[in-house]
């Protein structure tokens, strides 16, 4: 069975949902009236696109079908019916990969020849893997923390002072590192890069005052290295 068509379609969701959706295309699927569609149109055919160039079987004509249909349905199903939170995320992401796994499993009994000059490179399992997993890490990762702890969220802990997006930066950045700590076994890095973050932030949150900005930047960046481990050993089991 050819994994590397269900890691292509598993990274063009990803790709077309937290890189491609800029925040216009997120708000307008939340509009009144007909913009709420010309948006959900836009997004799914982006959504389409990416994954017909990405698989690259141009006679599978299924692959942009399925995902547009699916895609468009689910998004007016989310932004009509749903609540923005956690649970509407995780159901909408898991209705969507289980459609990227029929569609799959559909390909995957179709006979063709669609290899490339490239093939060697570009259908790679543990390119795929790897690129996979560094991209699950970074947006989707951060609006699922963001959904998670914005419950604790201290109603006193905005700071004019801060860098704009610098805790956003953050946080790809240190799972960025720990993913590659962990796909080069220096696991020793993880407790290193906890450490170092540990020490930047106890001078800052080191008052009684301030002990719910604490146990917030502490839920927010364990959940962050949790969430970043589980997808590198996850991975690298695969691997």
């Amino acid at each position: 069975m050819n994994i590397t068509i269900l890691l292509k379609l598993l990274f063009a969701h990803i790709f077309a949902d937290f890189v491609l959706q800029t925040n216009r295309i997120c708000d307008g699927k939340k509009a009144a009236g007909k913009t709420i569609y010309i948006y959900l149109l836009l997004h799914s055919l982006i959504h389409a696109a990416t994954a017909y160039l990405l698989v690259a079987r141009w006679d599978a004509w299924i692959i942009p079908s399925v995902i547009f249909s699916t895609h468009f349905a689910m998004d007016y199903i989310k932004s009509t019916y749903m609540k923005e939170n956690m649970v509407s995320f995780i159901i909408d992401q898991v209705v969507h990969i289980a459609v990227i796994i029929v569609l799959w499993l559909c390909l995957l009994g179709r006979d063709a020849d669609w290899g490339t000059a490239f093939s060697g490179i570009w259908d790679g399992n543990k390119v795929w893997i790897v690129v996979t997993a560094y991209m699950l890490a970074l947006k989707p990762t951060s609006v699922l923390l963001n959904l998670f702890i914005k419950q604790w969220m201290p109603h006193d802990s905005k700071n004019d002072d801060t860098l704009p997006h610098a805790g956003l930066w953050i946080g790809y950045l240190e799972r960025f590192l720990i993913l590659t700590f962990i796909f080069t076994h220096n696991f020793e890095g993880i407790g290193f890069l906890l450490a170092a973050k540990s020490i930047f932030r106890f001078g800052e949150l080191n008052k009684a005052k301030e002990i719910k900005i604490t146990e917030y930047v502490l839920i927010g960046t364990l959940a962050s290295f949790a969430i970043a481990t589980g997808i590198g050993f996850f991975a690298l089991q695969i691997l």
